[in-house]
Protein backbone atom coordinates (compact mmCIF):
# COMPACT_ATOMS: atom_id res chain seq x y z
CA UNK A 1 0.00 0.00 0.00
CA UNK A 2 2.96 2.71 0.80
CA UNK A 3 4.22 2.47 -2.54
CA UNK A 4 0.72 3.16 -4.39
CA UNK A 5 0.57 6.32 -2.09
CA UNK A 6 3.77 7.48 -3.04
CA UNK A 7 3.06 6.97 -6.75
CA UNK A 8 4.66 10.29 -8.43
CA UNK A 9 1.67 12.38 -9.73
CA UNK A 10 -1.23 10.16 -8.73
CA UNK A 11 -4.35 12.69 -8.87
CA UNK A 12 -7.18 12.54 -6.61
CA UNK A 13 -9.29 11.14 -9.47
CA UNK A 14 -7.08 8.52 -10.60
CA UNK A 15 -6.29 7.32 -6.42
CA UNK A 16 -9.73 6.96 -6.49
CA UNK A 17 -10.76 5.21 -9.75
CA UNK A 18 -7.97 3.06 -8.43
CA UNK A 19 -9.79 1.91 -5.08
CA UNK A 20 -6.47 2.83 -3.69
CA UNK A 21 -8.18 3.86 -0.39
CA UNK A 22 -4.65 4.94 1.86
CA UNK A 23 -3.40 7.43 -1.41
CA UNK A 24 -7.24 9.12 -1.45
CA UNK A 25 -7.22 8.91 2.52
CA UNK A 26 -3.57 11.09 2.26
CA UNK A 27 -4.57 13.63 0.10
CA UNK A 28 -8.34 13.85 1.79
CA UNK A 29 -6.90 14.25 5.45
CA UNK A 30 -5.76 17.83 5.07
CA UNK A 31 -9.15 18.61 4.16
CA UNK A 32 -10.81 16.91 7.02
CA UNK A 33 -8.23 18.51 9.36
CA UNK A 34 -9.00 21.92 8.11
CA UNK A 35 -12.47 21.62 7.80
CA UNK A 36 -12.40 20.62 11.42
CA UNK A 37 -10.16 23.05 13.06
CA UNK A 38 -11.15 26.13 10.78
CA UNK A 39 -11.20 29.07 12.92
CA UNK A 40 -14.22 31.79 13.28
CA UNK A 41 -14.64 34.75 14.83
CA UNK A 42 -17.56 36.66 15.56
CA UNK A 43 -17.88 39.91 16.90
CA UNK A 44 -20.61 41.86 19.43
CA UNK A 45 -20.77 45.07 19.99
CA UNK A 46 -23.52 47.89 20.68
CA UNK A 47 -23.96 50.50 23.54
CA UNK A 48 -23.64 49.93 27.52
CA UNK A 49 -26.69 48.16 29.04
CA UNK A 50 -27.99 46.87 25.65
CA UNK A 51 -27.04 43.10 26.70
CA UNK A 52 -24.07 42.28 24.52
CA UNK A 53 -22.51 40.30 27.23
CA UNK A 54 -25.27 38.45 28.17
CA UNK A 55 -25.71 37.51 24.49
CA UNK A 56 -21.86 36.31 24.32
CA UNK A 57 -22.96 34.04 26.70
CA UNK A 58 -26.44 32.84 25.23
CA UNK A 59 -24.96 32.59 21.65
CA UNK A 60 -22.05 29.67 23.54
CA UNK A 61 -25.00 28.36 25.69
CA UNK A 62 -23.70 29.76 28.81
CA UNK A 63 -26.02 31.66 31.94
CA UNK A 64 -24.47 35.06 33.37
CA UNK A 65 -22.87 32.83 36.55
CA UNK A 66 -21.53 30.31 34.59
CA UNK A 67 -17.41 30.06 35.39
CA UNK A 68 -16.63 30.78 31.60
CA UNK A 69 -19.25 33.61 30.64
CA UNK A 70 -18.83 36.94 30.29
CA UNK A 71 -18.76 39.42 33.07
CA UNK A 72 -22.57 41.06 32.64
CA UNK A 73 -23.81 44.36 34.32
CA UNK A 74 -25.59 47.66 33.96
CA UNK A 75 -22.40 49.63 33.50
CA UNK A 76 -19.68 49.17 30.78
CA UNK A 77 -18.10 45.42 31.76
CA UNK A 78 -15.61 45.66 28.62
CA UNK A 79 -12.33 47.78 28.19
CA UNK A 80 -11.29 45.87 25.27
CA UNK A 81 -11.83 43.13 22.85
CA UNK A 82 -12.20 40.12 24.34
CA UNK A 83 -12.25 36.81 22.96
CA UNK A 84 -14.84 33.86 24.42
CA UNK A 85 -14.41 30.46 22.99
CA UNK A 86 -17.54 28.53 22.31
CA UNK A 87 -17.19 25.72 25.34
CA UNK A 88 -17.64 22.66 22.64
CA UNK A 89 -16.32 24.27 19.61
CA UNK A 90 -13.07 26.29 21.01
CA UNK A 91 -12.24 27.19 17.43
CA UNK A 92 -15.14 29.36 17.06
CA UNK A 93 -14.72 32.83 18.98
CA UNK A 94 -17.30 34.68 20.04
CA UNK A 95 -15.45 38.36 20.69
CA UNK A 96 -17.16 40.89 23.21
CA UNK A 97 -16.33 44.17 22.11
CA UNK A 98 -16.22 47.92 23.87
CA UNK A 99 -19.27 49.42 23.84
CA UNK A 100 -20.13 52.55 21.79
CA UNK A 101 -22.99 54.94 23.19
CA UNK A 102 -19.86 57.60 24.50
CA UNK A 103 -20.47 61.07 23.01
CA UNK A 104 -16.89 61.02 21.77
CA UNK A 105 -17.28 57.99 19.72
CA UNK A 106 -15.49 57.46 16.28
CA UNK A 107 -16.16 54.96 13.84
CA UNK A 108 -12.81 54.56 11.86
CA UNK A 109 -11.12 54.73 15.54
CA UNK A 110 -13.33 52.30 17.00
CA UNK A 111 -12.65 49.87 14.15
CA UNK A 112 -9.44 50.14 14.16
CA UNK A 113 -9.30 49.12 18.00
CA UNK A 114 -11.93 46.59 17.77
CA UNK A 115 -9.24 44.57 14.84
CA UNK A 116 -12.22 44.15 12.11
CA UNK A 117 -10.06 42.58 9.93
CA UNK A 118 -9.96 39.59 12.23
CA UNK A 119 -13.81 39.28 12.34
CA UNK A 120 -15.77 37.16 10.01
CA UNK A 121 -18.63 39.30 10.79
CA UNK A 122 -20.34 41.51 13.40
CA UNK A 123 -23.59 41.49 15.70
CA UNK A 124 -24.83 45.36 16.73
CA UNK A 125 -26.96 45.25 19.64
CA UNK A 126 -29.30 48.25 20.68
CA UNK A 127 -32.23 47.76 23.77
CA UNK A 128 -33.42 51.08 22.48
CA UNK A 129 -32.72 53.60 19.22
CA UNK A 130 -30.32 53.06 16.75
CA UNK A 131 -28.46 55.92 16.54
CA UNK A 132 -25.79 57.83 14.36
CA UNK A 133 -23.08 56.22 16.76
CA UNK A 134 -25.19 52.43 15.36
CA UNK A 135 -25.13 53.75 11.81
CA UNK A 136 -21.59 55.68 11.87
CA UNK A 137 -20.14 52.17 12.64
CA UNK A 138 -22.36 49.72 10.44
CA UNK A 139 -21.28 52.22 7.38
CA UNK A 140 -17.54 51.41 8.40
CA UNK A 141 -18.19 47.39 8.67
CA UNK A 142 -20.01 47.58 5.98
CA UNK A 143 -17.52 49.54 3.42
CA UNK A 144 -14.87 47.16 4.86
CA UNK A 145 -16.64 44.19 2.87
CA UNK A 146 -18.00 42.35 6.19
CA UNK A 147 -21.37 40.63 7.31
CA UNK A 148 -23.02 42.84 9.67
CA UNK A 149 -26.25 42.61 11.36
CA UNK A 150 -28.63 44.95 13.71
CA UNK A 151 -29.90 43.21 16.75
CA UNK A 152 -32.96 45.26 18.80
CA UNK A 153 -32.15 43.51 22.35
CA UNK A 154 -34.18 43.39 25.07
CA UNK A 155 -37.57 42.93 23.18
CA UNK A 156 -39.15 41.16 26.30
CA UNK A 157 -38.83 43.86 28.09
CA UNK A 158 -40.58 45.84 25.80
CA UNK A 159 -43.38 43.24 25.45
CA UNK A 160 -43.87 43.36 29.36
CA UNK A 161 -44.29 46.83 29.46
CA UNK A 162 -46.72 47.18 26.24
CA UNK A 163 -48.67 44.49 27.93
CA UNK A 164 -48.87 46.26 31.32
CA UNK A 165 -50.02 49.20 30.05
CA UNK A 166 -52.46 47.99 27.20
CA UNK A 167 -53.45 44.76 28.57
CA UNK A 168 -57.15 44.96 27.39
CA UNK A 169 -55.79 45.59 23.56
CA UNK A 170 -52.35 43.83 23.57
CA UNK A 171 -51.08 42.58 20.43
CA UNK A 172 -47.54 41.02 20.04
CA UNK A 173 -47.80 40.95 16.51
CA UNK A 174 -48.44 44.68 15.86
CA UNK A 175 -45.64 45.59 18.87
CA UNK A 176 -43.27 43.64 16.95
CA UNK A 177 -44.05 45.30 13.67
CA UNK A 178 -43.97 48.72 15.53
CA UNK A 179 -40.56 48.34 16.81
CA UNK A 180 -39.37 46.63 13.73
CA UNK A 181 -40.25 49.62 11.58
CA UNK A 182 -39.17 51.57 13.90
CA UNK A 183 -35.67 50.71 13.82
CA UNK A 184 -35.39 49.94 10.04
CA UNK A 185 -37.01 53.66 9.64
CA UNK A 186 -34.56 55.01 12.18
CA UNK A 187 -31.50 53.23 10.24
CA UNK A 188 -32.75 54.53 6.97
CA UNK A 189 -32.57 57.82 8.23
CA UNK A 190 -29.30 57.65 8.92
CA UNK A 191 -28.06 56.69 5.10
CA UNK A 192 -28.33 52.74 5.68
CA UNK A 193 -30.22 50.96 2.27
CA UNK A 194 -32.57 48.14 3.89
CA UNK A 195 -30.91 47.30 7.55
CA UNK A 196 -31.80 44.17 8.06
CA UNK A 197 -33.18 44.10 11.91
CA UNK A 198 -33.89 41.01 14.02
CA UNK A 199 -35.28 41.22 16.99
CA UNK A 200 -34.37 39.40 20.12
CA UNK A 201 -34.68 38.67 23.95
CA UNK A 202 -31.38 37.46 25.36
CA UNK A 203 -32.78 35.49 27.84
CA UNK A 204 -35.63 33.72 25.42
CA UNK A 205 -33.43 32.87 22.65
CA UNK A 206 -36.15 30.47 21.28
CA UNK A 207 -38.41 33.37 21.45
CA UNK A 208 -38.94 36.25 18.04
CA UNK A 209 -35.92 36.37 15.15
CA UNK A 210 -32.78 34.57 16.53
CA UNK A 211 -34.13 31.37 14.17
CA UNK A 212 -33.95 33.57 11.23
CA UNK A 213 -31.01 35.28 12.72
CA UNK A 214 -29.26 32.14 12.44
CA UNK A 215 -30.67 31.68 9.19
CA UNK A 216 -29.32 34.20 7.70
CA UNK A 217 -25.31 33.67 9.51
CA UNK A 218 -25.27 30.27 7.85
CA UNK A 219 -26.38 31.79 4.70
CA UNK A 220 -23.84 34.26 4.73
CA UNK A 221 -20.87 33.10 5.84
CA UNK A 222 -17.84 31.82 4.07
CA UNK A 223 -18.84 28.56 2.78
CA UNK A 224 -15.64 26.83 4.27
CA UNK A 225 -16.72 27.88 7.84
CA UNK A 226 -20.44 26.85 7.31
CA UNK A 227 -19.94 23.79 8.60
CA UNK A 228 -18.33 25.07 12.01
CA UNK A 229 -21.03 27.89 12.03
CA UNK A 230 -23.82 25.07 12.13
CA UNK A 231 -22.11 22.98 14.88
CA UNK A 232 -21.60 25.82 17.32
CA UNK A 233 -25.12 27.33 16.80
CA UNK A 234 -28.04 26.54 19.11
CA UNK A 235 -30.66 23.79 18.18
CA UNK A 236 -33.70 25.15 18.61
CA UNK A 237 -35.23 25.22 15.53
CA UNK A 238 -36.19 22.76 12.79
CA UNK A 239 -34.28 24.51 9.60
CA UNK A 240 -31.29 24.77 11.53
CA UNK A 241 -31.69 20.66 12.79
CA UNK A 242 -31.81 20.31 9.03
CA UNK A 243 -29.16 22.33 7.90
CA UNK A 244 -27.09 20.66 10.59
CA UNK A 245 -27.80 17.27 9.01
CA UNK A 246 -27.18 17.78 5.43
CA UNK A 247 -23.92 19.91 6.41
CA UNK A 248 -22.76 16.32 8.64
CA UNK A 249 -24.02 14.48 5.80
CA UNK A 250 -22.65 15.84 3.26
CA UNK A 251 -18.78 14.82 5.43
CA UNK A 252 -19.31 11.50 5.98
CA UNK A 253 -17.81 9.83 3.26
CA UNK A 254 -14.54 12.07 3.94
CA UNK A 255 -14.72 10.86 7.44
CA UNK A 256 -14.98 7.20 6.45
CA UNK A 257 -12.13 7.68 4.02
CA UNK A 258 -9.73 9.02 6.39
CA UNK A 259 -10.62 6.77 9.10
CA UNK A 260 -10.11 3.70 6.95
CA UNK A 261 -7.47 4.97 5.15
CA UNK A 262 -4.75 6.73 7.52
CA UNK A 263 -3.46 4.87 10.26
CA UNK A 264 -5.83 2.20 10.34
CA UNK A 265 -5.64 -1.18 12.75
CA UNK A 266 -7.94 -3.95 13.12
CA UNK A 267 -11.15 -4.04 15.29
CA UNK A 268 -10.94 -6.08 18.40
CA UNK A 269 -13.90 -8.53 17.38
CA UNK A 270 -14.53 -7.22 14.34
CA UNK A 271 -13.76 -9.69 11.62
CA UNK A 272 -12.19 -7.92 8.03
CA UNK A 273 -12.93 -4.43 9.80
CA UNK A 274 -9.72 -2.04 10.36
CA UNK A 275 -9.79 1.89 11.04
CA UNK A 276 -8.91 4.25 13.26
CA UNK A 277 -11.50 3.79 16.10
CA UNK A 278 -10.52 7.11 17.96
CA UNK A 279 -11.40 9.02 14.98
CA UNK A 280 -14.46 7.66 14.70
CA UNK A 281 -15.65 7.29 17.99
CA UNK A 282 -15.15 11.66 18.40
CA UNK A 283 -17.17 11.67 14.94
CA UNK A 284 -20.22 10.05 16.41
CA UNK A 285 -19.65 11.56 19.56
CA UNK A 286 -19.43 14.62 17.72
CA UNK A 287 -22.82 14.40 16.09
CA UNK A 288 -24.48 14.30 19.02
CA UNK A 289 -23.05 16.80 20.88
CA UNK A 290 -23.93 19.21 17.47
CA UNK A 291 -27.47 18.40 17.70
CA UNK A 292 -27.44 19.50 21.60
CA UNK A 293 -28.03 15.68 23.11
CA UNK A 294 -25.32 15.70 25.24
CA UNK A 295 -25.79 15.86 29.23
CA UNK A 296 -24.38 19.85 29.50
CA UNK A 297 -26.71 21.00 26.46
CA UNK A 298 -30.19 18.96 27.51
CA UNK A 299 -29.64 20.36 31.25
CA UNK A 300 -29.84 24.34 29.91
CA UNK A 301 -32.33 23.51 27.46
CA UNK A 302 -34.82 21.71 30.21
CA UNK A 303 -34.24 24.85 31.97
CA UNK A 304 -34.81 27.63 29.17
CA UNK A 305 -38.15 26.14 28.43
CA UNK A 306 -38.93 25.24 32.41
CA UNK A 307 -39.33 21.36 30.95
CA UNK A 308 -38.82 18.50 33.99
CA UNK A 309 -35.40 17.25 32.67
CA UNK A 310 -36.75 13.41 33.14
CA UNK A 311 -39.36 14.47 29.97
CA UNK A 312 -36.09 15.79 27.81
CA UNK A 313 -34.43 12.83 28.36
CA UNK A 314 -37.39 10.40 27.28
CA UNK A 315 -37.46 12.32 24.35
CA UNK A 316 -33.75 11.25 23.60
CA UNK A 317 -34.21 6.94 22.70
CA UNK A 318 -30.40 7.25 21.46
CA UNK A 319 -27.67 6.41 23.24
CA UNK A 320 -28.22 8.26 26.86
CA UNK A 321 -24.57 7.82 27.80
CA UNK A 322 -21.76 9.13 26.46
CA UNK A 323 -20.36 7.71 23.53
CA UNK A 324 -17.91 4.95 24.16
CA UNK A 325 -15.46 2.44 22.75
CA UNK A 326 -17.49 -0.68 23.08
CA UNK A 327 -20.63 1.10 21.46
CA UNK A 328 -18.54 2.13 18.66
CA UNK A 329 -17.21 -1.54 18.11
CA UNK A 330 -20.42 -2.89 18.79
CA UNK A 331 -22.01 -0.76 15.53
CA UNK A 332 -19.09 -2.09 13.33
CA UNK A 333 -20.05 -5.40 13.93
CA UNK A 334 -23.41 -5.46 13.29
CA UNK A 335 -22.61 -3.16 10.29
CA UNK A 336 -19.70 -5.57 9.52
CA UNK A 337 -22.71 -7.81 8.88
CA UNK A 338 -24.49 -6.07 6.33
CA UNK A 339 -21.30 -4.74 4.70
CA UNK A 340 -21.87 -6.81 1.74
CA UNK A 341 -25.53 -5.62 0.84
CA UNK A 342 -24.61 -1.76 1.68
CA UNK A 343 -21.27 -2.28 -0.59
CA UNK A 344 -23.58 -3.21 -3.46
CA UNK A 345 -25.47 0.16 -2.24
CA UNK A 346 -22.48 1.94 -2.49
CA UNK A 347 -21.47 0.87 -5.46
CA UNK A 348 -24.12 2.90 -7.67
CA UNK A 349 -22.38 6.27 -6.45
CA UNK A 350 -19.77 8.07 -7.89
CA UNK A 351 -16.38 7.74 -5.92
CA UNK A 352 -17.81 6.00 -3.31
CA UNK A 353 -18.67 2.95 -5.48
CA UNK A 354 -14.69 2.84 -6.11
CA UNK A 355 -13.45 3.08 -2.19
CA UNK A 356 -16.21 0.39 -1.29
CA UNK A 357 -14.45 -1.80 -3.11
CA UNK A 358 -11.37 -1.97 -0.93
CA UNK A 359 -12.63 -4.39 1.68
CA UNK A 360 -15.78 -4.16 3.97
CA UNK A 361 -14.14 -1.43 6.38
CA UNK A 362 -15.04 1.09 4.26
CA UNK A 363 -18.42 0.34 3.93
CA UNK A 364 -19.09 -0.60 7.42
CA UNK A 365 -17.40 3.21 8.69
CA UNK A 366 -19.70 4.91 6.28
CA UNK A 367 -23.03 2.67 7.70
CA UNK A 368 -22.05 3.20 11.26
CA UNK A 369 -21.16 7.25 10.56
CA UNK A 370 -24.59 6.99 8.68
CA UNK A 371 -27.14 5.60 11.01
CA UNK A 372 -25.11 7.30 14.16
CA UNK A 373 -26.14 10.42 12.20
CA UNK A 374 -29.46 9.85 11.40
CA UNK A 375 -30.41 8.83 15.17
CA UNK A 376 -28.59 11.90 16.39
CA UNK A 377 -31.16 13.88 14.25
CA UNK A 378 -34.03 11.79 15.00
CA UNK A 379 -33.37 12.25 18.46
CA UNK A 380 -32.50 16.45 18.26
CA UNK A 381 -36.45 16.51 16.21
CA UNK A 382 -37.82 14.85 19.48
CA UNK A 383 -36.13 16.38 22.02
CA UNK A 384 -37.18 19.70 20.58
CA UNK A 385 -40.62 18.71 20.02
CA UNK A 386 -40.59 18.28 24.07
CA UNK A 387 -39.08 20.79 24.93
CA UNK A 388 -41.62 23.03 23.23
CA UNK A 389 -44.62 20.86 24.44
CA UNK A 390 -47.22 22.51 26.16
CA UNK A 391 -45.70 25.43 26.96
CA UNK A 392 -47.93 28.57 26.02
CA UNK A 393 -44.59 31.17 25.56
CA UNK A 394 -43.16 28.93 22.99
CA UNK A 395 -44.06 27.92 19.57
CA UNK A 396 -41.73 25.63 18.10
CA UNK A 397 -39.84 27.49 15.94
CA UNK A 398 -40.00 26.78 11.99
CA UNK A 399 -38.39 29.58 10.63
CA UNK A 400 -40.03 32.79 10.58
CA UNK A 401 -40.23 35.34 7.64
CA UNK A 402 -38.92 38.98 8.31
Amino acid sequence: MASKISQPGLSLKEACEAGNLPAVAAMLQPTLHSLENVRLDIGITGETGSGKSTFVNAIRGLGDEDPHSACTGVVEMTMDPTPYPHPKYPNVIIWDLPGIGTSSFQADKYLQGVLLDQLDFLLLLSSGRFTTNHAQLAGGVLRQGKSLYFIRSKVDVDMAASHSRRPSTFSEERVLSQIRDDCRQRLEGEGLKDPKVYLLSMFELGKYDFCLLEESMVKEVKSHKRHVLLAALPSISRPILDKKADSLRQHIWLVATVACGVNPSPVPGVQDVACDLSRLIRSVEGYRCSFGLDEDSLVKLAEWTCQPLHKILQAVPGPKTKVTKALVVDLLERASRDASAFTQELLNVPVLGALATCGISFAAVYQVLRSSLDVAFRDAQSVLTQAFLNNSDYELPEGPNQ
